[in-house]
Parts: C-alpha cells; sequence; structure tokens
C-alpha cells in the first residue's frame, strides 16, 4: 500500500508512505514516477518483512498543472503485482495581501494601504509590482502606480479620495505577472453616534415556547453604558407573494427603559404573533428591531435582527440502541422524547415502528416516563432479512406532517446482522478518531485516540496494524502504526490505540489525521478526522501599550516584541469604525486564508483514476467504497492490490451492470441521507432576511500607521501621543522577519477622562443675535466630585450668567449636569469661545460622601469655533491694473467709494501685489470662483486652469516641488470627481444623466489630454470621449451639437454646429493632432465653408483661434482682420463683445481671450504682436475678481489659457520694481523681484472710503489689485430673475419647532430661458435644513455649513417655479434676524436677485 497526496505542489520536498504485509518470500519494490514515458524511481527496497514507512522525493518543477503517474511495482519468484494511481503537480503563486488603514472611508479621506508578498510557509518575499491601481465604484481607474517595489518587504502607499468621491465599494489591485490580488474597501458617508447596540435573540424560536427573550445592550465606545430607552419592535411580515387589502401584519411593540449595566432584556409574548387564520401566509421568521434613544441628548440609533419560526415543538430520538443483532435474540432500547429546548416531556404516547417513513408498521404503543424516556425489546428479524429499520414517531401512521402545524420531529436508525467478514460481504467494522477540544492550541503536544470496533473476523489469534497519517496543508508530515493483538476469538472486539503529536506552528490551520487497518478478511477499514488548530505563527509578536487606559493627550509608549530584526507595521484605528464594518481586518483568519492548500478534501476529475470492469460473482451491497472514500477526503491516494474501491461495472454472466440507484432489494443501491424537508425551509427561510447595516459615529479614525524595526533584542518601544478622542483605539500589528510573518492579538486602548465636558454652540450666527451657550459635564468615576466650570474670558464676547448662576456643583458617580451662558459677541468674524471644567478640592459632603479628586485628567478643557456674520448681504468690488513701468514709472488713481445703505462696520479693503499676472490664480488654485461647482462643466472649469499654470511655471522654469504637489493634488481629486459625470458610452454631461453633451464632452478630453503629463489619467477615458465624438461628425466634417450650451449668449447669427465643429478642432490640434488627421481635416473644410458669412463675434474669435493652431496663415490674417475693425478700445486696452449693450459680462472675457490666444498662437511672435497682445492684456486684468479668477467657468478657463501663454512669451528672468499704494493718511511698500516674483503680498487699507494712488517704478511689470469688500441691507430691486421667500410654521412649541420655507424663482427677460441656476439659501442661526427635500426639483443639492446650495438646470420664461425646504431648529437663538435667499444665473452672474425670510416664531 503507497499512499501519497493526489496534489502535489510544484518542486516542494513531497512525502509518500509506503506499508508491505505479510510477504511469504524476498520482493523487489519499486515506486517510479512515470511522465512522457520517463520513468524515475523514487523508491527501490528488498524487502523480507513487514514494514511501514515513508520516503521523500523532490517534486518536479511545473508550470501551472501537470498530471503524471506513480507506479508501484513488486516482484517476488512467485509473487507480481504492479499498480499505477495518478498524482497531480501544480505551482502555487505568492500569498500577498493587502491592508487598508480602514474598511471604509468617507469622501475626501486618505486611504492608507501596504501590500504584502510571502511564500506558502509566511515567509516575505522582495516583491515588485508591475501596476498597483484604484478602482472606483464603476471601475473607473482613478489611481495606479507603477513597477512598484519596497525598500524593505512592504509596500506603503496612500490615496486622496475626492470630497465628491461616489459612494460604493472601491478595488485595489496589485498586479504580479499575470495575475493580480484584489482588496476592497467601502466609500460611504457617515456620520454616527458614539455607542454601539448589541442586539442578542434565539437563532430559532419554535412555535411551542411562549416567551421570546431577547436582550439589548448600549455601550459608548469608551465602554461605559448608555442611559435610555429601548423601543423594540418584533413584526411577522405577510409572505412577499401574498397582497390583501386592509392586512396589518402582526407586531408587537413595546418600550423599556436600559437599566444600569445599559442593557435591558424585554419578554415577548409569542402567542400575539402566531394568527390561526393567516398563519398560512405569515413568513417562517420575526424581524426585530430596536431603537436606542439616549438620555439627554436623544440620539437614536437603530439595529435589527431576526429569529427563526420552527413548528418543531420537539423530538423523539432512539437512545441506548445495539448496532449489530444475532439471529434468535431480541434487540433492547430506549426512545426519548424532549421539547424543542431540551427538556424531557413525561407521560406522551410514543410509537416504535418499522420500515421506510412512506409506509412504516406499527410495532409497539409506548409511553415516556417522567425523564422522558420509554423502553421497548422486539425479537431480532429472521432468515433471510440482514438488517431492520426502525422508527420512533408521535404519530402511529404517517410520518409526513402538514406545514405550519406544530409537530415533534421523528428519528430512525437501522440495525444490520452480525456476519462472518468475508472480502464479499458488507463490511461493519469500524475505526473511529476521538474528539478533541478545538481549536488545538499551539506548541503543545496532544494524544490521538483511535478507537476500534472490529466484528464478524473469523480468523483465531491474529494481529493487524493501525496505521496512522498526520496530513496539514496538503502534505504528509508525520506517519506511524499501533499494533492490535487479537488472542481470543470473539465476534466482536472493541478497545483504543494512541498515539503523540506535537502541535507547532507549521500545522496550522488544520491537521487531517487518517487512520486504516487491513483486517485478516482482507477489508479495509479506514476513518479521517480533520482537527482545526490554532492559526499561529512561528512568528510570535505581542504589542501593549503601557499604561494600558490613557487620559487624552498624554504621552504612551507602545512595547512590540518580535523575533530579533522583525520590520513591524503598526495600525491603530477608533473602534467605531469597526462597528461599521466588523469583518474587515486584517486577522489571522484573513492570513491564512490565503493559502493555497488549508486542508484536503476529494480532488478533481483529472487525477480521478480510470477503473476496468470487474468479473465477479455478486458482490458486497455495503457502501464499499469507505476507505477509497475516506481517503478522498483527505486527498490522499493509494495504490494496493487490495479491494479498497468498488467497481464502477461489473461483468456477471456476461452482462455489464453500472452503478444505479435502487431501492429495497439485494442489488447494488446508494442510501441517501434526506434532510428534512422542515430543516431545509429553515435554512432558506433564514437566508431571506438581511439585516440592516447599522451605521456609526467616526471621530478622527486613524491614529497610528507606521513601520518600526524590532532590533537584535527582539522588542521595541514606540513612544505616541494619544489624542483628544475619548473612545477605545483598536491596534493591529503584524511583523516581518527572515523567519516569516507574525501577527499580534489585537491590542487595546481605552482613551478615558474621569469627567469631561461638551459645549453645544451653533456653526453661525448674525450680529446682535444672541444664544444659550451650554455646558455639559459627565462624571464616570464612581465616586462624587465637585466640578467648576470656567469660560476663559475673551474681548471677542461677553457671557451672561443664566439664571441660577451656580458654577460649580456636586457630580456624582455616572451623574451629568449642564451649565449655562447667554452669549452676546462684539466682532464680526471666528471667534474661539473655550470652557474648562475642573474637579476641585472641597469640604462638602456630597451624597453622604466626602468628594474625591481623580488623579489624572484633573481638567478638561474644550474649545470651539463660532462664526459671527454681518447682517444683510455681502458685496465685493475689485480694481486690477498690470503696471510694466520699463525703467521709467507709471501710476494710476483710484477712489475706494461705498454705497450710502453700507451696513456700519462690514466695509474692509486690502491692496495686493504680484510679480506675475498669474500669480493671483496660482495662490487660489483650488477657488479662482467663489460659486460652487457641482456639476460636470464647473468642475472640469476648475480643474483646467491649474494645467495651464503648470505649464507656464514649467516652461519658464518656476515650477517647485511644493506648488507642483499643491497642484497635482488638486488635479486628481478633480480628475475623480470629473468620473461621476461619465456616461458608459465615454460622452460626459452636466449632471451625468440624460444625453451626451457635446461641448463638454471635448473641454474634458481637451482637459485630461492636457493632465495626462502631471498626473495618472486611465487613456481609455480619452479614447472613449475621442470616439464618442468623432462619431458625431458628419460626411461634411460639421461636428453635431448634442446638450445644451453652458452660456445661451454664445448663440446669434450662426449654426450653433460652426461653433461645436470649431471648438473641438481646436481641442484635437490642442492635442497634438496634425492637419493631416481625416478628423481635424474634415472640420477645417467645414469651418471654411462658413467664413464667408460670420457675423457672430464669439464664433468669429474661436475660429481666429482654430486657424491659427492649424497654420493657415491666409485664413488666421483674414479673420483677425475681421475681429481688429470690431475692437472696444477705451484709449489704450482693448477688448470685444458679443453686442454693443453686453459689455462687461463674462462672454466678452471669453471673446477677447480667443482673440489674445490667435494673436500669439504663430511660429514667429513679431514685436507689434506683442505690443496688441499686450493691450487686450491690459483690458482681461482689469476684469479679474479677488481670486484670480473671472465672473464664471468658461470665461475663467479661457482668459487663463491666454494669460498663460502671453506670459510665457514675453517672460524674463531679470529685473526688479517697487511698488508704493498711499492715502493721505497711510502708505504701504512693496518690492517685486525675481526671487517673489509668485508672492501674494496682501496689506489691509484703513481707508474705506477714501482716495488712493499706485505708483510702480522699476524694470518689471507688476500686477496690482485693490479689493473691497462690504454688506449692504438686502436689495430688493427689480431684476430679470427674481425670488420670493416665506417661512411658516407651528410656534407653539417653545424650541425644537419645524419652520417650512416656501420659496419661488422667477424670469422674465428676453430669452426663452436662463442658463443653469443656482439658490444660495442661508439656514437661519440655530436651525438645521433637511436638504432631500429639494432634491425631487432640482438636479442637486448641496449642504455647506450653513448654506443649502440648490442647482436648478434652467428656468423657463413667465413660469414661477416653487420649491419648499424643511428648517428643524436645533438651539434656541435670541434675537433671531432674517436669513437671505439668494439666486442668480450661473453664467450671467449680473442676472441675479435676493430676499430676506425670517422665523414666523419670533
Amino acid at each position: 500500500m503507497v499512499t501519497f497526496p493526489a496534489v502535489i505542489e510544484s518542486g516542494s520536498e513531497a512525502t509518500l508512505c509506503t506499508s508491505l504485509l505479510k510477504p511469504n518470500e524476498t520482493l523487489q519494490l519499486t515506486v517510479y514516477l512515470v511522465h512522457d514515458n520517463q520513468n524515475r524511481t523514487l523508491l527501490q527496497e528488498t524487502v523480507e518483512e513487514e514494514f511501514h514507512r515513508c520516503s521523500q522525493f523532490k517534486a518536479p518543477q511545473v508550470e501551472g498543472e501537470s498530471v503524471q503517474q506513480i507506479r508501484v511495482e513488486v516482484k517476488g519468484q512467485s509473487f507480481q503485482m504492479t499498480e499505477s494511481r495518478k498524482v497531480m503537480f501544480k505551482s502555487y503563486k505568492p500569498l500577498t495581501f493587502i491592508q487598508t488603514d480602514k474598511p471604509i472611508y468617507n469622501p475626501g479621506q486618505t486611504v492608507n494601504f501596504r501590500i504584502v508578498t510571502m511564500n506558502a510557509s509566511f515567509v516575505p518575499l522582495k516583491q515588485e509590482y508591475s501596476i498597483v491601481t484604484l478602482e472606483d465604484n464603476n471601475g473607473n481607474r482613478i489611481g495606479q502606480w507603477i513597477n512598484v517595489s519596497s525598500p524593505g518587504l512592504i509596500v506603503q502607499l496612500s490615496h486622496q479620495l475626492n470630497s465628491e468621491a461616489s459612494q460604493g465599494l472601491y478595488n485595489l489591485k496589485a498586479y504580479i505577472g499575470d495575475g493580480f490580488l484584489a482588496h476592497n474597501f467601502r466609500v460611504k458617508k457617515y456620520v454616527l453616534p458614539r455607542f454601539e447596540i448589541t442586539l442578542k435573540s434565539p437563532e430559532q424560536q419554535s412555535v411551542g415556547d411562549e416567551d421570546l427573550k431577547i436582550e439589548v445592550c448600549a455601550k459608548y465606545t469608551y465602554g461605559q453604558p448608555v442611559p435610555g430607552t429601548v423601543l423594540l419592535k418584533v413584526c411577522r411580515k405577510f409572505q412577499r407573494y401574498y397582497h390583501q387589502i386592509n392586512m396589518v401584519a402582526p407586531c408587537m411593540v413595546e418600550s423599556v427603559e436600559i437599566k444600569e449595566n445599559g442593557c435591558a432584556s424585554p419578554v415577548v409574548n409569542m402567542s400575539l404573533l402566531i394568527s390561526s387564520e393567516f398563519e398560512q401566509h405569515l413568513d417562517n421568521y420575526l424581524d426585530i428591531t430596536v431603537e436606542v434613544t439616549e438620555e439627554g441628548t436623544d440620539i437614536s440609533k437603530v439595529k435589527s435582527g431576526s429569529t427563526a419560526i420552527t413548528y418543531e415543538v420537539g423530538k423523539a430520538e432512539f437512545v441506548d440502541l445495539p448496532k449489530n443483532f444475532e439471529r434468535d435474540t431480541v434487540i433492547e432500547g430506549k426512545i426519548k422524547v424532549t421539547s424543542f429546548s431540551g427538556s424531557p416531556i413525561p407521560s406522551k404516547k410514543v410509537y416504535l415502528l418499522e420500515g421506510e417513513r412512506w409506509s412504516p408498521k406499527l410495532l409497539q404503543n409506548l409511553t415516556t416516563d417522567v425523564n422522558g424516556l420509554a423502553s421497548f425489546t422486539i425479537n431480532a428479524p429472521n432468515e433471510p432479512e440482514t438488517d431492520i429499520s426502525l422508527l420512533a414517531s408521535v404519530n402511529p401512521d404517517s410520518q409526513y406532517h402538514d406545514e405550519k402545524k406544530p409537530f415533534i420531529r421523528s428519528s430512525d436508525a437501522r440495525i444490520h446482522l452480525l456476519q462472518p467478514a468475508t472480502p464479499y460481504s458488507p463490511v461493519y467494522s469500524e475505526l473511529s478518531i476521538e474528539s478533541l477540544e478545538e481549536p488545538i492550541a499551539c506548541d503543545s503536544e496532544i494524544s490521538v485516540n483511535i478507537k476500534y470496533y472490529i466484528i464478524g473476523e473469523t480468523t483465531e489469534n491474529y494481529n493487524t496494524d493501525i496505521i496512522y497519517t498526520v496530513i496539514s496543508k496538503g502534505a504528509i508530515v508525520h506517519h506511524g502504526y499501533e499494533k492490535v493483538e487479537v488472542k481470543e476469538s470473539k465476534t466482536l472486539i472493541e478497545g483504543k490505540v494512541s498515539f503523540r503529536l506535537f502541535v507547532d506552528a507549521g500545522l496550522a490551520p488544520v491537521v487531517q489525521i487518517l487512520v486504516y487497518c487491513v483486517l485478516p478478511s482482507e477489508n479495509v477499514i479506514a476513518a479521517s478526522k480533520d482537527f482545526n488548530v490554532e492559526k499561529c505563527f512561528r512568528n510570535k509578536v505581542s504589542l501593549q501599550f503601557s499604561p494600558t487606559e490613557a487620559v487624552p493627550g498624554e504621552e504612551n509608549t507602545l512595547q512590540i516584541s518580535a523575533l530579533p530584526g522583525s520590520l513591524c507595521a503598526l495600525s491603530a484605528v477608533d473602534q467605531s469604525v469597526f462597528i461599521l464594518e466588523p469583518e474587515k481586518r486584517l486577522n489571522a483568519d484573513e492570513v491564512f486564508n490565503l493559502l493555497p492548500v488549508k486542508s484536503l478534501s476529494d480532488y478533481s476529475y483529472e487525477v480521478e483514476d480510470v477503473q476496468e470492469c470487474l468479473n465477479v460473482r455478486p458482490r458486497r451491497h455495503a457502501l464499499a467504497d469507505n476507505a477509497y472514500n475516506t481517503l478522498k477526503n483527505v486527498g490522499l491516494k493509494m495504490a494496493t492490490n487490495l479491494a479498497i474501491r468498488e467497481p464502477q461495472c461489473l461483468i456477471y454472466k456476461g452482462l455489464v451492470y453500472r452503478h444505479g440507484y435502487v431501492y429495497g432489494g439485494h442489488g447494488w443501491r446508494h442510501t441517501v441521507a434526506l434532510a428534512s424537508p422542515m430543516a431545509l425551509g429553515d435554512r432558506l427561510m433564514k437566508g431571506e432576511s438581511q439585516p440592516i447595516e447599522t451605521v456609526r459615529k467616526f471621530f478622527p479614525e486613524t491614529w497610528i500607521w507606521q513601520l518600526a524595526e524590532v532590533g537584535d533584542s527582539g522588542s521595541a518601544q514606540v513612544p505616541v501621543t494619544v489624542p483628544d478622542t475619548i473612545t477605545t483605539w483598536e491596534m493591529d500589528t503584524f511583523c516581518l522577519s527572515s523567519e516569516g510573518l507574525g501577527l499580534a492579538p489585537p491590542a487595546q486602548l481605552r482613551v478615558f477622562q474621569p469627567f469631561f465636558l461638551e459645549l453645544s454652540l451653533p456653526y453661525s450666527i448674525i450680529r446682535g443675535e444672541e444664544f444659550e451657550l451650554k455646558a455639559t459635564v459627565f462624571n464616570y468615576l464612581s465616586k462624587c466630585i465637585m466640578v467648576k466650570v470656567t469660560p476663559a474670558p475673551s474681548s471677542h464676547y461677553t457671557l451672561k450668567a443664566s439664571s441660577d448662576g451656580e458654577y460649580s456643583s456636586c457630580l456624582c458617580a455616572n451623574g451629568r449636569k449642564t451649565f449655562k451662558w447667554t452669549l452676546v459677541p462684539s466682532v464680526l468674524g471666528v471667534l474661539k469661545v473655550t470652557v474648562s471644567a475642573e474637579a476641585e478640592q472641597s469640604q462638602t459632603v456630597c451624597d453622604n460622601e466626602i468628594v474625591s479628586v481623580p488623579d489624572r485628567g484633573r481638567i478638561d478643557t474644550v474649545t470651539r469655533s463660532l462664526l459671527v456674520q454681518a447682517e444683510g448681504t455681502e458685496k465685493t468690488k475689485s480694481q486690477s491694473w498690470l503696471l510694466c513701468p520699463q525703467g521709467n514709472s507709471v501710476s494710476e488713481e483710484m477712489e475706494l467709494i461705498l454705497p450710502e445703505d453700507v451696513i456700519e462696520g462690514s466695509a474692509r479693503a486690502s491692496v495686493s501685489v504680484l510679480g506675475d499676472i498669474l500669480g493671483r490664480a496660482l495662490k487660489n488654485i483650488d477657488g479662482l470662483l467663489k460659486m460652487p461647482y457641482g456639476c460636470g462643466e464647473q468642475n472640469i472649469a476648475l480643474l483646467a486652469p491649474n494645467i495651464y499654470i503648470l505649464q507656464y511655471l514649467e516652461s519658464t522654469e518656476q515650477l517647485t516641488a511644493a506648488i507642483r504637489e499643491r497642484a497635482t493634488g488638486f488635479l486628481k481629486s478633480g480628475y475623480q470627481r470629473q468620473l461621476n459625470y461619465k456616461h458608459y458610452d465615454g460622452a460626459y454631461s452636466t449632471f451625468g444623466t440624460g444625453e451626451g453633451n457635446t461641448w463638454l464632452t471635448a473641454f474634458v478630453l481637451r482637459t485630461f489630454g492636457k493632465a495626462q503629463r502631471y498626473i495618472f489619467i486611465d487613456p481609455q477615458n480619452i479614447d472613449s470621449a475621442k470616439k464618442w465624438l468623432i462619431s458625431k461628425q458628419r460626411p461634411d466634417g460639421c461636428f453635431i451639437r448634442q446638450g445644451r450650451l453652458f452660456n445661451n449668449r454664445m448663440k446669434g447669427g450662426v449654426n450653433d454646429d460652426v461653433t461645436i465643429t470649431a471648438y473641438i478642432t481646436a481641442s484635437l490640434l490642442e492635442l497634438d493632432h496634425t492637419v493631416k488627421d481625416p478628423v481635424v481635416s474634415k472640420g477645417l473644410s467645414c469651418l471654411k465653408s462658413s467664413i464667408g458669412n460670420l457675423t457672430n463675434i464669439y464664433a468669429t474669435a474661436l475660429l481666429a483661434y482654430t486657424f491659427s493652431l492649424a497654420g493657415e496663415h491666409e485664413t488666421r490674417a483674414q479673420l483677425l482682420k475681421k475681429l481688429d475693425s470690431v475692437a472696444i478700445s477705451g484709449g489704450g486696452p482693448l477688448h470685444w463683445s458679443q453686442s454693443a449693450s453686453d459689455d462687461s459680462d463674462s462672454l466678452s472675457v471669453e471673446i477677447s481671450s480667443y482673440v489674445l490666444l490667435a494673436v500669439l498662437t504663430t511660429s514667429e511672435v513679431t514685436a507689434a504682436d506683442l505690443g496688441y497682445a499686450n493691450r487686450i492684456v491690459s483690458w482681461l486684468v482689469r476684469q479679474q475678481n479677488p481670486y484670480g479668477g473671472y465672473s464664471s467657468t468658461q470665461d475663467t478657463v479661457v482668459a487663463l489659457q491666454a494669460l498663460a501663454l502671453y506670459s510665457t512669451k514675453v517672460f524674463s528672468s531679470d529685473g526688479s520694481s517697487t511698488v508704493t499704494v498711499k492715502s493721505d493718511k497711510e502708505s504701504h511698500h512693496f518690492d517685486v523681484n525675481q526671487d517673489n516674483k509668485l508672492l501674494y503680498q496682501e496689506k489691509q487699507l484703513q481707508e474705506a472710503p477714501g482716495k488712493y494712488s499706485i505708483s510702480v517704478e522699476g524694470s518689471t511689470c507688476a500686477s496690482v489689485q485693490v479689493a473691497l469688500f462690504y454688506n449692504i441691507p438686502t436689495p430688493t430691486g427689480p431684476s430679470t430673475l427674481s425670488i420670493k421667500a416665506k417661512a411658516e410654521g407651528n410656534c407653539t412649541k417653545s424650541f425644537g419647532y419645524t419652520l417650512t420655507l416656501f420659496f419661488t424663482v422667477t424670469y422674465d427677460g428676453e430669452l426663452n430661458s436662463t442658463n443653469m441656476v443656482i439658490v444660495d439659501i442661508k439656514i437661519l442661526s440655530g436651525f438645521t435644513a433637511d436638504p432631500s427635500d429639494l432634491k425631487f426639483f432640482a438636479e442637486r443639492v448641496e449642504s455647506k455649513d450653513d448654506h443649502v446650495i440648490m442647482y436648478i438646470k434652467e428656468v423657463p420664461r413667465d413660469s414661477p417655479m416653487n420649491y419648499f425646504l424643511h428648517l428643524k431648529q436645533v438651539l434656541p437663538v435670541k434675537n433671531l434676524k432674517p436669513a437671505v435667499i439668494k439666486v442668480y444665473d450661473y453664467y450671467q452672474t449680473s442676472d441675479q436677485s435676493e430676499t430676506e425670510y425670517s422665523s414666523p416664531c419670533v
């Protein structure tokens, strides 16, 4: 008998074990490995006596899989045998895992991750990953790292998610060769409370049990119980297909107080949930929902569970029944009847039956005694019966019960006749391995007991070897045998043998034990059992915090021990994260799950050996494959000349019999175990109810994410500072050394303060409003303290004591107290409010005990910020100049003028100076426009200027690492956000829905194409956009416009298709497509045909730029000449406008910028060209807003592109100037030179209103801007776009009431409709809004601080649009002021209107 694993790892040290029994002559034993007609000898022995031993051989190296043969030859003079068995050699990939610091992220957070690769013994490998990618929930690649390898053994990378990241599962993939490993995490918006609920209910509840017992517990993450109430709701739904009008499913609702330990144990009466009338239509499970509401804050959390309903109310089962019977004897046994919960049922009628379940015959009527037992005696069957089937049941006839009716489960048993064992009769002897306590502890020695039960052997005085084989991770690791001697001749021999086994990390996670023996009757009996081993590692890692509990902000030490020279990866995350996603942590299970083989069971058909038909007389009919299947269950094969496998077919009297399923009779048959229908039903039912995901509060989430080295001593101390969050930190650590990986058991640090303080205040208030500042102190000490609460003094606000004026108080165990002041701010801007609570010494007696003072954490101080805003509406005015002295001096005069109705104290002015016209945009690269950017066009418009500025700085050698990092950070998040607006066909649209938009898709293509130089952009996204655009080109070369124009004033005097064709053609030319490209040349021919009749100035400017890019000089000159004739020149500066009436709008900036681009896009830029360009730049600079942008998105993008091109052409790396800004009362000087060109220099101006002069002396240009900010009462003048608003509500509640804000937007201008419109609603102080009300009416709704922003696609002329929004009061504010609601056209910001609304309850 030669045993070996059916599948062996390529290149490994493999083991095969050989047993030779009862040789009667000298034999030559040879074991070959045969492949492609090549024989390799694995073992050769000359044998004279019995032996059992194992030998090693080196498995061949193969790619993938290779099926070969192991051939065993035994030769003597009279004996000869050859047996072959297939074996598979298989190569396994190395094991790789990815660890993220958290399983779930909010949009905008940073994902930290590590990648580690090891071999199957968990020894780390230095691995290069050809590519590592991050894909969002739509499969877009949003991050990629090429040829990544680690200097150590751990790759650490990170990726910042953008703040608009779409929610869902994201995938990290690490590619090694042609395979990859993936790891997912969830992105989701969550804001959640600080406690966790656990709900315990039985898995199954029998309809026979009256009471359903439930336990609910609520604990804060710092371990303390939550005070409050539990609302319990237990319901039983109707089945999905059952819809009856007015039917209400049975429910039970109950409210229970939480006890001091944080738990409540409600009991539900089941009879309320069982309905005799509708039982057939009700689901077989209970939905359990608990809502825990925290006392004091009224914060509530919900948790759900389910309990299956079973109709099984008990069971009848056999006990003390023999396995065999002999002829002419009696069979004795007992029947036990118990309830579903396991208690005995006395005086119950129970029946003993014989035969199959569908037609049993009654043998005896019995009644149970006080222990639920009934004894019986029956006669053994007579010839020719060889077995008897018995049934214990409480029903004398049919064993099938009606669905949804209570029943007591019956059970059956089969007893066989004791017969002499021959190779042709059924084998009833058996081996069994006794259970052990699992998992088996690492580094322990265990005793494995094997029981044998040998029956029917007729030989006298024999001995047999019980052979055992130990398998781990698919390989044989241990082998031996125990002798059993039989001296007496008895039909039944029972006993046990045992062997010792040392279990170490090498045997984890499962040890499989196979035992077999050959009986004198030449039958082989076998048994196997799997034992789970504790998942441990050779590298023993442990870690602990010292001290093990901490107070916020104190120093602590992490103590790590591991094998000397280990590199340890540390991670500490707030426990709240794992309450949200409990199963997602790097733990031993996850590491062991990487193993290609943890334990063996079965093997694939490729290694199944073919059997020939057997020429025999009728053969055994028991489960004759017992030994073969037992071996197969542990993945082993045996090459032997013994019959261990039932043949697949028999030839008997010339006929072939194949395996069949025959019930009854003595033929070949298989007994098939049927799960009882009820058990299956239960399983299906359980699967249906999905638990509702519960969500919790995140504090600062990742505290530690670093690597630490353990030196030769095998230990390291890492000093850490404890964060301020009161919570429990969960620490996960793994270490790598040349010996292997080790995982530390999870360590925890509870951060806790004996008492602490919470402040509640609104985000913002308006000057003149007052509110009640509340400070709540919690005491979690077991003793009383005297606490004193003190606000820090401030010149920015005054605090008035509340009515009781008490600011020190006794606070006993688990007590809480709230202290109050009225806060009145005295300045505008952001205020810091600071309050301290201190436990002080006192002689006062509280609750009959002297107060104590804690050793640590005696004072808790909390600072929160509050924004105080001026009343009315903020206005901004700015004036900009580009002043170039060219060796002399140039100056400008200016006056700051305020309107008469300016709100007192709200005016502020400043002057800023830069040596570069792009410097202002660079400073505000993330906020060129103080406008929302929640749609696809605005997002890409914020992205594009980054690229033009980077290109300019790079070409003039001014790009620093810091600027590059900041700009590429915005590019990355903008790129990811843009993918939210992508369609499956590659196109883009403003809100990511509806039809693709040609303008926007061309804009995205142009921007992504240029961004590729600075960040990773998936090339597929560029190709699919290009393909989609090309599909919109007509045979005449013109492109079809699809989707809306951003700004409807682009139209006029021209077919839209000409403008879009020019735009797409220019985009392709900018991306280095040449004029020879068929798409470009067809586009240009379409444009040429329309030049003769151009009256639209916007289209003319765009065409001039397109032909400049194409290098078609004649056409360019013709178009520039035409433009020059309509230029508007105000004594120097030059600009263009779409019509005489529209002069300062965003379209003029866009047209003038296209002209500037056209003038500068030529192979030779002359001095005259630069002079002309300078006049356009001079006008463009004057239109800039204080942030470096313009009035909307498109004008900002094109203007900054043009200014960047101009700046590149005129850049000079020498020269300096001095700027002086002065009035009668103040004077400011600024130096501009090569070292500080990009430095933003700003000074506040004291005189508003006032007159100032600005002069520049020197040799380099300076960009100067004066900005004025002030508030005015909300204007109510007429406008083409207008808004009306009114709040209504029920004012009977003094606090916590709800208002409904109704508002109407109307447009009555000249056009058919507006562009996209933004409604910006400021929320009243102390209120919050529920923006979901507006989501049905608007394209998009955002909440930002104390504003709700709503996007409306368009407002049609003369058709008012009505909306409403619910507001809820969360903090009381006195003297509540009105709040402003504003509406404006996004691309034509001069179309705007504002109004105010106020609470009707003030």
